[in-house]
């Protein structure tokens, strides 16, 4: 039994501020602490539920956030970026189960630091509707046969992958009281919690079944000025069908994926040149 488990950081116990999330802010050593130890708690319970091997892939941010030192040693650790499947990277057919810790809402939606893949993206649709990296990756996992079978976060990202994955488990470690607001558990309940979860969901992987993959998909960014859509809509077969937004056809899930890590590097790259040209004049 072998198990892939992806680690973002907004959706930990006790994290809710920017400043916490951005490297620098003063409170990100800390949520890096409390990342690595509910990190330790899905390993935990992975093992528990009858892991052999467990995978985990730091996925925030510059994704170099874990605790190296502090991790539980039978897991082996994917970090660092670029890479070239974001989150997802290192998962592969040899899965039996991938589980989401940590994970937020979309941008858009109510949730706790919601975005989706980068604060340069004001939104993300996937044929039409709006997609969160849960989704995106939950994909990416199928296109591998790779069920989710366990998403933990806030409450509002818990009910919308209860409605997207079937059979998925989830842990609401926190209520989103805003944008940076939150009513969280304590750390030590709230590991206690995950590692349950990550138990049952790996005791249960059997019955766990992929998300439905699309014949076709068309991925639509909104990009946070019109400098970023006119880098982005460069890449060859995207389309710019808004002074903000670009659009493209996409032939898999790992070009979706490789697509959105294009697009909000070149968008980070537009707003530096934006903010140089504002203090040039």
């Amino acid at each position: 039994m072998k198990v892939y488990i992806s680690v973002d950081m907004e959706g930990i116990a006790g994290v809710a501020t920017l400043d916490q999330v951005v490297r620098g802010g003063h409170g990100y050593e800390r949520a890096c602490a409390l990342m690595t130890e509910e990190t330790n708690a899905a390993v935990r319970g992975a093992f528990d539920g009858g892991a052999t091997e467990v995978v985990v892939s730091d996925s925030h941010g510059t994704m170099d956030n874990l605790l190296h030192e502090r991790l539980d040693p039978r897991a082996r650790l994917v970090f660092g970026s670029p890479r070239g499947f974001c989150m997802a990277e290192g998962l592969t057919e040899e899965h039996d189960l991938a589980l989401f810790v940590g994970y937020h809402a979309p941008a858009g939606a109510r949730g706790v630091l919601a975005h989706t893949f980068s604060s340069h993206f004001l939104g993300v649709r996937v044929n039409g509707e709006d997609a969160s990296e849960t989704s995106v990756n939950a994909l990416f996992a199928a296109t591998r046969g790779v069920p989710v079978g366990l998403v933990t976060g806030d409450d509002v990202i818990c009910d919308l992958a209860q409605a997207l994955l079937p059979g998925v488990v989830t842990a609401a470690v926190k209520v989103a009281h805003g944008y940076s607001a939150t009513s969280t558990l304590a750390p030590a309940p709230a590991r206690d919690l995950v590692q349950a979860r990550a138990r049952d969901a790996v005791r249960r992987a059997d019955r766990m079944r992929l998300v439905a993959v699309p014949d076709s998909l068309r991925l639509e960014l909104d990009l946070p000025n019109m400098l970023a859509a006119e880098m982005v809509s460069a890449v060859p077969g995207t389309t710019r069908i808004g002074d903000r937004t670009v659009a493209r056809d996409i032939a898999s899930a790992d070009e979706l994926l490789g697509l959105v890590t294009v697009g909000f590097t070149l968008a980070h790259h537009a707003l530096l040149a934006r903010n140089v040209l504002v203090r040039g004049h």
